[in-house]
Parts: structure tokens; C-alpha cells; sequence
């Protein structure tokens, strides 16, 4: 196993440094100089628009779209990813997450934006797309659109779940009755549950927890600030620590994979997704009069995940002074700094929260590949023997994920996220232009006083070429 956890390691390493830190790096500034800083010239804007009410009671609104890709961008990462990132890279990698989120906003924005245009509607008058669809319909590439859609199946159903299943059995490390056969006892647990939801029962469990978790973010961010505000001594060592870290490229040069600068925008990316390709599918889903609409709104999902709830991790965390090592990376290191001022009461919440964030998670993830396996499947949905099929297999991988070493959960998350990037981001660089001169006519027709309505020929674009538009 050892031997496997290494190989996985050295491919995680090499994808990350240098391809994909190039590509992220080089996509962000990219969109961000075309846009003109759109994340940020547009902020008051996105926060206008995410109040605006769908034309339609029975479609989906832009803030519901949002809700659903923040849900999805919400969960273990921004607690346990935050907590690796400090532990295993340096409290610099607290601001290389910054500023990959305000970059990686710009990406957020485009793969939203061309999520809209290429946006389809089934029998039932509900809209769907996402990459795939942009890919093959925009793109014209049908074979990288498959492709994409295997790696989103593989990077939601196995490694994101592998991970979750672990990051939620190491919340009790530090519990006296955990023991070498806990993992197992929390790993059937979870997947019984998450299976038994899953093909159809549990409605209920669904229903609670969809509810208790924005709550239950809330609550967190509370509980983060208060520690933050009794630890306020700390504060101005704490910035200067994470400066100082940040900037260290001498200590960065000497071991560049396992450095802030990598741990920074490997976990930013596995916690706000921006640029992956997730997103655009809950995107493409908004009724809205203008794909930029839907764009702008899912730039404040990202802000939402990193810029919050991270930094209230991190700057909780940091503000302790608690010991930071390997050896407490993940649950206990947020563990250890929370019970310092609620004492035991403090990584009881932490649990709770992570059995929350990772249960909803989990059956997310799930639901994310729907629309890649219709598309798989010739465009209709796979007969409900395939499904169930699918889904108990899912459940065993979410039982494998509680027992493996962090090592390797960590590793297949990053090394199927990277796949997806590494197939979203170019092609969206490839189709950049076309949400370029959709922002150009969404800001042209608000200079004009209009309410921004999109027409195709607006663009460039005909009414064959997409499926909505006219």
C-alpha cells in the first residue's frame, strides 16, 4: 500500500507543479485582465442580481443556482483542507488561498457564463448543462465532452467521497473509545446511511440535514469569530506570521511541492472549486435573462467558501497558538484550538458540524453525476437497474475512504480534480471570447438603462447553435 500511496504522491506533485499551477495561474490572469477584474469591478452588481426573483415561480433562480454549487463547495474542505494546508504547508498557504480565490473568481465567472449560453431544457421545461455541453456544442469536441464527463464521475463518485468518508471518521481521533476498528465501525455507518438515501429511502435524513447545514455554517462562522475576538492579542502576530510565511521563497524554493505556495492553492481549489467544472452544472440550471447574470452570482459562491468560511477556519486556528505539526493535521489541529477556549464542548461541535457538512457532501457528490451519465447515456437517463447498481458501488467506495491513509484520500482527490481542471480551464481559455463579448453586451445594455436580456446574434452567435437563446 505504501508503495501505491508514493506513486500517488509523485503524481500529485508533478500535476500540480508545475502544470497545473501554470495553467490555473495563467487561465485566472487571463480572464481577470480581459474582464477587466470583472470579480471585482462587477461585486456590487453580482450582489444586486442575486436578489433578483426568477420570471418563473417554478424555475430555478440565480441565488437558488448559487445555493446549490456553494452546497456543494461547502463542507470538509473548508475545515480539515484549511487545517492540512496550515499544518503541512505553513500559515502562508492561508494567503496564496486568497489570492487563488480572487483569481480564480475571473475563471468562476467564465465557465458560469458559458455554462449559460450552452445551457439545454428537457421535457419538463427545466434547464440543465454544464462543461460537457459547452464542450460538445461550443467547442464542437464531443469525444473530450465523453472524456470530461468520465473524469467528473471519477472525481465526485470516488476521489471527493474517498476523501469526505475519511475526513469525517478523523473528527474523532481524539476521542479516548477510538480505536484501530473505528474507521470501520464509522465507515459502514456512513455508507449504509448514504446508500440507504441514495436508493430512495431517507427522505427525511435528506430533508433535516439540507436544512441544519447552512445553520450549522453559520453557527460555525460564529464560533470561529468569537475565538478569534477572546484570542485578540494574537491578531497582528498572527497576519505577520502569515505575510512573512507567504513570502518566504527562499524556504519556498527548498521543497516547492510540499511548500505554502502549493498546499495554498491545492486546498483554495479543492474547497472553492473554481475553474474545476463543477459549478457550471448548477449554473447552467438558473432561469435568468442573461448568461452573465448566472456568471457574476457564482463569483460570490467562491468568495463565500474561501474568503469565510476558510479564513474563519484559518484565522480561528492560527489565533490560538496552539501547536501545529503533521502529526495534528486535519481535525485535531482545528480540534485542539476550538477546545481551547469551549474546552471539551469545543471538538464536540467541530464533529457534529463535519457529520453535517460531510453527510450532505457525500450525497452530493452523488447527485453532481447525474448529468454526466446522461450525457454518457446518449442523453436520457440509465435504466434505474443501472443506477442502483451504481450507487451501492458508491457506497462501498465511501466505506474504502474511511479506512485508507490521509496520504492517499488526499492524493486521488487532487490527482481526479486536476483531470477535470486540466480539461475545463483550456477549453474555457479556447471559448473565452464568447463570454467576453457576453459581458461586453450585458454591460453595454446596462449603460443603455435596459434590463440586459441576451440574444444570440447579439454575440455573434446563432439560434442553431444553441439549444434557449433565440
Amino acid at each position: 500500500m505504501l508503495d501505491i500511496v508514493t506513486l500517488l504522491n509523485q503524481i500529485d506533485d508533478v500535476m500540480y507543479f508545475p502544470i497545473l499551477i501554470i495553467v490555473m495561474a495563467a487561465a485566472g490572469l487571463y480572464f481577470t485582465i480581459k474582464t477587466k477584474g470583472v470579480q471585482i469591478r462587477l461585486f456590487p452588481e453580482s450582489l444586486r442580481i442575486l436578489l433578483e426573483p426568477s420570471s418563473d415561480e417554478n424555475s430555478v433562480s440565480s441565488l437558488q443556482a448559487m445555493l446549490v454549487s456553494t452546497a456543494s463547495r461547502v463542507g470538509t474542505g473548508n475545515i480539515i483542507g484549511v487545517s492540512t494546508a496550515i499544518c503541512l504547508g505553513g500559515p502562508g498557504a492561508v494567503f496564496w488561498m486568497w489570492v487563488m480565490c480572487i483569481v480564480g473568481a475571473s475563471s468562476a465567472f467564465i465557465e458560469s457564463t458559458l455554462a449559460q449560453i450552452y445551457k439545454r431544457k428537457d421535457s419538463d421545461g427545466k434547464f440543465y448543462g454544464g462543461p460537457a455541453y459547452y464542450i460538445e456544442h461550443g467547442w464542437h469536441k464531443p469525444k473530450l465532452a465523453i472524456l470530461f464527463c468520465i473524469c467528473l464521475i471519477v472525481t465526485y463518485a470516488v476521489g471527493f467521497n474517498l476523501l469526505c468518508s475519511y475526513n469525517l471518521q478523523s473528527t474523532f481521533i481524539d476521542y479516548s473509545f477510538y480505536n484501530s476498528l473505528t474507521p470501520y465501525i464509522i465507515g459502514i455507518v456512513i455508507a449504509v446511511l448514504t446508500g440507504y438515501c441514495l436508493l430512495g429511502g431517507g427522505k427525511r435524513i435528506v430533508s433535516v440535514t439540507s436544512t441544519i447545514v447552512p445553520l450549522m455554517g453559520l453557527s460555525y462562522v460564529a464560533v470561529a469569530l468569537i475565538v478569534i475576538i477572546l484570542n485578540y492579542a494574537n491578531i497582528p502576530a498572527m497576519f505577520v506570521l502569515i505575510f512573512q510565511d507567504a513570502f518566504n521563497f527562499q524556504s519556498i524554493a527548498g521543497g516547492l511541492a510540499g511548500s505554502c505556495l502549493v498546499y495554498g492553492i491545492k486546498r483554495g481549489l479543492f474547497s472553492n472549486e473554481a475553474g474545476v467544472g463543477s459549478a457550471p452544472n448548477a449554473s447552467a440550471s438558473a432561469d435568468v435573462s442573461h448568461p452573465a447574470k448566472q456568471g457574476l452570482v457564482q463569483t460570490l459562491s467562491v468568495y463565500i467558501d474561501t474568503l469565510l468560511l476558510c479564513t474563519a477556519t484559518a484565522l480561528m486556528c492560527l489565533s490560538t497558538g496552539v501547536a501545529r505539526d503533521a502529526a495534528v493535521s486535519g481535525a485535531p489541529y482545528v480540534q485542539n484550538a476550538i477546545s481551547s477556549v469551549f474546552g471539551f464542548a469545543g471538538p464536540v461541535f467541530i464533529t457534529v458540524a463535519m457529520v453535517m457538512f460531510a453527510f450532505t457532501t457525500l450525497l452530493g457528490n452523488l447527485y453532481y453525476v447525474d448529468n454526466a451519465l446522461i450525457l454518457l447515456n446518449g442523453k436520457k437517463m440509465p435504466s434505474k437497474r443501472f443506477m442502483n447498481i451504481f450507487y451501492i458501488a458508491a457506497t462501498v467506495i465511501i466505506f474504502i475512504g474511511a479506512i485508507i491513509p490521509m496520504d492517499a484520500a488526499w492524493a486521488i482527490a487532487d490527482i481526479t480534480m486536476g483531470a477535470m481542471t486540466l480539461i475545463n480551464l483550456p477549453t474555457c481559455m479556447a471559448m473565452g471570447k464568447t463570454a467576453f463579448k457576453c459581458l461586453k453586451d450585458y454591460e453595454s445594455q446596462k449603460k443603455q438603462g435596459k434590463e440586459p436580456v441576451f440574444m444570440a446574434s447579439n454575440i455573434g452567435l446563432s439560434e442553431e447553435e444553441l439549444h434557449h437563446w433565440k
